[in-house]
Order: C-alpha cells, then structure tokens, then sequence
C-alpha cells in the first residue's frame, strides 16, 4: 500500500455544511483504519472540540493520533497524552492583544480548557468559536492574565473586512516571528512559529517513521496549505479556496458530496 498516513482537515472538509460526518465518510474511513493506514484528524480546534469525532469514528485508541489548534499540538488520541507542543509564549500574548487592539479587530487566545477575551463586547465570533468547538468563554482583563496560563493559540476575530484591513497592518517582523494563517473568513490565528499544520504532519510522520511520499493530506482552507503542500499527495477539495486548489495534487469531491470518502476510495484503497 502506497499511502500510509491521511491527514484530514475538519470543518469543511471531514464534515458536511451541516457539520456532520455522514455515513459514506464514516464507513471509509473505517475500512480505511481496518486496513493499516494511519487517519489522522488535523484540525485548528483545540483537543476538546475533537474528541467527540475520534469517538465517532472509532480512532480513540492508543495508536490513533490528533493535531490540533492547527498544529500546536500533537497527541494520542486514546490515552490524550500530549506528544509534541508548541505554546504561545506569556510575552507575546500581550503584544498581541496590544496589537489588535491598535487595530481595531477583537481578540481571544486558548489554552487546553478555556477562551479568554479582554474584549467587554466580546466578538460574535468568539461565541460562534466556543459553540463549534465546545470550548467556554471567560471575560478575562489583561491584567488578570498570568505567565503561567499554557495560552496555545491567539486569535484576532472579527468581520471579514475590518479583518482583512487589519492583517494587511500587522508588521512584516510579526509575521516572520510568528506563524500566522486566515482559517475562516473571520478567524485570523497567531501561533508559535513551529505550529503549522504541515510541521505536525512532519513531526508525526518522522515519530511513525512514515516518509512523505506515503502521506495523504485532504483539506480546504489556506491553514491546511502547509501539510498539503508536504504530503506526497496533497488533495483539494472540491469547495475549496483557490490557493488550495493551486497547490495540491488532487482535487476531490466538495464536502457536502462525500469528498473525504472519495479521496480515500480513489487514491489510498
């Protein structure tokens, strides 16, 4: 068997627009898993907003792997013990909710439990954010906010376009300090530099000792670039943004159309 390791995106890849695994997907990836090929979930939610689908889909054993908050993180999802992490330091958290604040966008950060958000008018963004992944809001002032919270992930939030004006502000320096992707319209995630979703995919790959020509990489979005671009075959689906679409190998079906099973079916099985 050619491809050892399927990365899968989840909102808007793995899920349908009614954010649903449906049985076709299901079923694939369960012959896929009784067949020895490695499925793992790559994801920019935290480890909480995951787990009910590992369940789902039967891949919480000791063997199966998550990646999650679009890279940070890397753990067994059985046992949930974390494997490789990279945080967000204390220090440039509060550059960054400094920042967002010059830029007149809102902001909130997470760490393994909880959203927190110095903004007293918190973002609907924010809100929509904990309903996906199942992860509370606490209104928390800066000043309340200590240097030994693990903060994994930082995220300016707000509509697409004060969004998009306010990235176009952030200083270049930043961005080649920090890794820094637009994963939805109105979420715009600042993370340590070696949180990638195709750095995890590396990482997790050299700890199987898969190569990655023997990797498969399915999303839809422009923070699942990275590991589409390091898979030996990096797959698009049919929804997805352009820049997706430009760099992967393959293009699958869209995601209300079992895109994910089609790509497994065709290209793994």
């Amino acid at each position: 068997m050619g491809i050892k390791l399927v990365t899968i995106d989840i909102d808007g890849t793995l899920l349908n627009s009614d954010r649903k695994l449906t049985t076709a997907v299901k079923n694939t990836i369960n012959k896929a898993t009784k067949a020895g090929v490695n499925i793992v979930l790559a994801t920019g939610r935290p480890t909480m907003g995951v787990l009910p689908l590992v369940k789902e889909l039967g891949l919480d054993n000791e063997h199966g792997f998550v990646i999650t908050y679009n890279g940070a993180m890397i753990q067994n999802a059985g046992t949930e013990d974390v494997l490789i992490k990279h945080p967000v330091a204390f220090e440039d958290y509060l550059e960054f909710e400094l920042l967002s604040r010059k830029l007149g966008v809102h902001f909130h950060v997470q760490d393994y439990e909880r959203m927190y958000t110095a903004n007293k008018d918190i973002s609907e963004y924010t809100v929509h954010e904990s309903f996906l992944t199942g992860m509370p809001v606490t209104y928390r002032e800066v000043s309340e906010m200590t240097s030994d919270m693990n903060i994994i992930k930082t995220m300016m939030i707000d509509h697409e376009e004060l969004l998009d004006e306010a990235i176009t502000k952030v200083p270049t320096e930043l961005k080649e300090r920090f890794a820094m992707v637009k994963s939805a319209p109105f979420f715009y995630e600042i993370l340590n530099k070696n949180a990638t979703k195709g750095e995890a995919v590396k990482e997790l790959s050299e700890l199987l000792k898969i190569e990655p020509h023997e990797v498969m990489a399915i999303g839809d979005n422009e923070n699942d670039l990275s590991m589409i671009e390091f898979a030996g075959t990096g797959v698009a689906m049919g929804n997805a943004v352009s820049s997706v679409k430009e760099i992967a190998n393959k293009t699958t079906k869209t995601n209300d159309e079992d895109g994910v099973s089609y790509a497994i079916e065709e290209w793994v099985l």
